[in-house]
């Protein structure tokens, strides 16, 4: 969340920020006259509770100690509401773009930065990512379907080998950069994973949570990498803190979506290989520029076309200051599509989480924190089938991946088709 003050003191600097992210500029009025409410309650309740000790210490009885009670009676529930009130609007309030992010109004006015590759071209008809895992006996959605429900799917033999493929080249990269790596829980309490600031505009990216628990499926491993510090003041000169993080995610992903949302573009459950770091605010810029670097590496690694675009303020969300996808050929739609984005979300869910740092001089500030996804697991298995299918039918692996995979080609099931 954003802080009180910076808020008071800066109305409609605020007011312009979390406008051009296309949120409603209301909230800034009305959580600034719920927080007038709130310091003025704090002050008539503080004055009164000197009063009572007063009269206390004096072991008085009086009429107006009688009184007194009674107003505290009515005052502290008064504000324990309005306090709980309060929190919720504010917690509402987006994280202001940073002043680098193009202004926009919704995802048209995000900006291409730079191409790297060539969209693959075939010499012969080529099929999609449902039709090649079908014929190759490795993706079956109707077993996932029956089993589970719709956008829910199994994976055989070398399918499942490249998913197991994709997680240990990442971790194996990214550690070499100083990442540690973590395999996070897939639950986390509410605090979590309402406090890393998902707040969508529609009925997208829902949380499935656990009934008569304070339990929630994560939709993302940020979620439990930034609960993992929560509460805590961290040394300044352990930072930068860098993870690489492994887990399932669950989304209902009840909106509507368009037909290139089709298979495994959009699903209710996947894995994902999460980057995330906690540094010092004048580091943040760069250690942004370090996670998209290593987002680049691993798809010009991977062999795939792809293309950087930096979101504009309408589609940054509720967290990030700044973000940038990177955006796969996909040759099944004839476009790219989204497999990783990378935020900067400056100290907006450090607040949340009440995450600090000590400076060597002692003061204490809030830190920054970052993520980014190395791959998605489904995502990018359809951009490799996709991309590199061969004419009969087989899929060359890209050559980072074969000391996994232990072979070259995935070839047709023959017994599938």
């Amino acid at each position: 969340m954003l802080d009180i003050n910076f808020i008071r003191q800066n109305k409609d600097i605020v007011k312009k920020g979390i406008s051009n992210k296309q949120f409603d500029a209301s909230m800034v009025d009305k959580v600034l006259e719920l927080d007038e409410k709130r310091r003025k309650l704090i002050l008539e309740i503080e004055q009164l509770r000197a009063k009572r000790n007063k009269i206390a210490d004096e072991k008085k009885f009086s009429e107006e100690g009688k009184i007194i009670k009674e107003q505290l009676k009515d005052k502290e529930p008064e504000l324990d509401e309005l306090g709980k009130t309060y929190l919720e609007t504010l917690q509402k309030i987006p994280n202001l773009p940073s002043d680098k992010a193009p202004v926009g109004k919704n995802e048209k006015d995000n900006v291409e930065v730079r191409k790297w590759g060539v969209p693959t071209k075939f010499d012969f008809e080529p099929k999609d990512h449902l039709e090649l895992g079908k014929s190759l006996g490795i993706l079956d959605f109707e077993t996932g379907a029956k089993v589970t429900g719709s956008q829910f799917f199994f994976l055989y033999g070398d399918g499942a080998l490249l998913e197991l493929a994709l997680t240990r080249y990442a971790f194996e990269k990214l550690s070499k950069e100083g990442f540690l790596p973590v395999i996070t829980p897939d639950l986390a309490k509410s605090r979590y994973y309402l406090g890393t600031g998902y707040m969508p505009k529609g009925d997208e990216a829902q949380t499935y949570t656990i009934e008569g628990e304070d339990l929630g499926l994560i939709a993302t491993a940020e979620v439990t990498l930034a609960g993992s510090h929560a509460d805590e003041v961290i040394p300044e000169n352990k930072l930068p803190l860098k993870y690489v993080g492994y887990s399932h995610c669950f989304r209902k992903e009840a909106g509507a979506y368009g037909k290139y949302s089709k298979g495994l573009y959009r699903v209710h459950e996947f894995s994902k290989v999460e980057m995330f770091i906690y540094c010092k605010p004048e580091e943040s810029g760069k250690f942004h520029e370090l996670i998209l670097k290593m987002e680049e590496e691993i798809y010009q690694e991977l062999g795939l076309p792809y293309r950087v675009v930096e979101m504009c303020t309408a589609d940054l969300g509720a967290m990030a200051a700044r973000k940038f996808d990177v955006e796969v050929w996909m040759p099944g739609r004839g476009d790219y599509g989204e497999v990783t984005s990378t935020s900067n979300v400056t100290d907006y869910q450090a607040r949340n989480l009440n995450i600090k740092f000590r400076r060597k001089t002692g003061e204490t500030e809030y830190l920054h924190m970052l993520n980014g996804t190395a791959i998605v697991m489904t995502r990018v298995p359809l951009a490799i089938l996709e991309n590199f299918q061969q004419k009969d039918g087989s899929i060359k692996i890209p050559e980072v991946l074969q000391k996994w995979m232990g072979k070259e080609i995935i070839k047709p099931n023959l017994a599938s088709i």
